[in-house]
């Protein structure tokens, strides 16, 4: 009947927002598992802004999604605290 039609039209139309949407939802999670080490000298991580690395020395939040959430945080800053946390997980898996 109708109902169906118009049910399988409104799946149809906004498959592609739904699937955004669901991968947007799953990086959030990624990132709030993404834990930041407690002893994390911000300063010293020059690929991040001034401002970006001064709140997150001052804050000191305990996951990446925390960090996200920061005002004066960028997503370019998460990208670089994102690469930063993989050479630091990397460099403790080595040892």
């Amino acid at each position: 009947p109708q109902d169906v039609r118009e049910e399988v039209e409104i799946a149809v139309k906004y498959a592609g927002y739904i699937e955004r949407q669901k991968r947007a939802a799953e990086e959030f999670r990624r990132m709030e598992s993404r834990r930041l080490p407690e002893a994390a000298d911000y300063t010293a991580i020059g690929s991040l802004r001034l401002e970006a690395r001064q709140k997150l020395q001052a804050i000191r939040p305990l996951n990446l999604g925390q960090a996200s959430r920061i005002s004066g945080v960028s997503p370019a800053d998460i990208t670089a605290l994102m690469i930063w946390l993989e050479g630091v997980e990397r460099e403790k898996d080595e040892k």
